[in-house]
């Protein structure tokens, strides 16, 4: 009973605001209003003040626009993290699209949605995010195509970044971590409740967050670099920086 309750504290809250903003982030998509940019970043950090999360942030992120934000995948809550900072869209799998309710806020937050399963389509999904680029738009792609433990950084896949050949494009490296709960420092174990990996449904998961109280997570950002057209080089460089940075978030260096 008590979880349940705590649940709707926050469960309850956050669907009266999404029913309030959802008819202004229709029309703003719509008709491409500026205020498509804002509503999402509103919509983040009210979730994430009603979880009780905190963010800290070491390093500068990006002004440049357009950029490509390179990172590592813990959980659903990099999209909650992320887009409370600033206005970004997120690269997804097409299956996200199909969500229920889920899949229509990453419509609404302008997702690029690409086919994983067939090589065939690559060559259209870095056509998308190429085209958002041209829009000068901030793009946040979890290049291991997969979440994970938050432990290490599974390879970086190569195949998006072909996205990012033209030099105007900027490329910035991002370590995301959960490093604290109730202000105290998390061990490995306790960064595992943050973890959403595999085929673990997606309602428990919200339900232990919500349980575990008030958190911290940290974005280490890198240094800002040009696009290439090694993108294989790349992802290397990449996968090398983002690796280093979560390393020493979770050790509190």
């Amino acid at each position: 009973m008590r979880r349940a309750v705590r649940a709707a504290r926050v469960i309850v809250p956050l669907v009266l605001l999404t029913l309030i903003l959802l008819p202004a982030q229709l029309l703003s998509v719509r008709f491409n209003w500026r205020l498509a940019d804002l509503i999402p970043v509103i919509w983040h950090r009210s979730a994430l003040w009603l979880l009780g999360a905190t963010t800290r942030v070491v390093g500068e992120p990006a002004q440049e626009r357009p950029v490509l934000i390179v990172a590592n995948h813990i959980s659903w809550l990099d999209i909650l993290i992320i887009g409370a900072r600033f206005p970004v869209a997120f690269v997804a799998k097409s299956e996200v699209a199909g969500w229920a309710g889920f899949g229509l806020l990453a419509k609404l937050q302008r997702t690029v949605f690409v086919e994983r399963t067939r090589r065939s389509a690559t060559g259209n999904s870095v056509d998308a995010i190429a085209g958002r680029f041209a829009r000068r738009e901030a793009i946040v792609l979890f290049a291991e195509g997969t979440s994970h433990d938050g432990e290490i950084v599974l390879p970086f896949r190569s195949s998006l970044l072909g996205a990012v050949r033209a030099s105007d494009v900027a490329v910035q490296a991002l370590a995301i971590a959960y490093v604290a709960n109730h202000g105290l420092p998390l061990g490995r174990g306790g960064r595992r409740r943050y973890a959403w990996m595999g085929d673990a449904e997606l309602i428990p998961s919200v339900l232990d967050v919500i349980e575990g109280g008030p958190f911290t997570a940290e974005l280490r950002f890198g240094e800002i670099v040009p696009g290439s057209d090694d993108r294989k080089a790349m992802a290397r460089s990449l996968h090398a920086e983002v690796s280093r940075m979560l390393a020493a978030a979770n050790t509190g260096r």
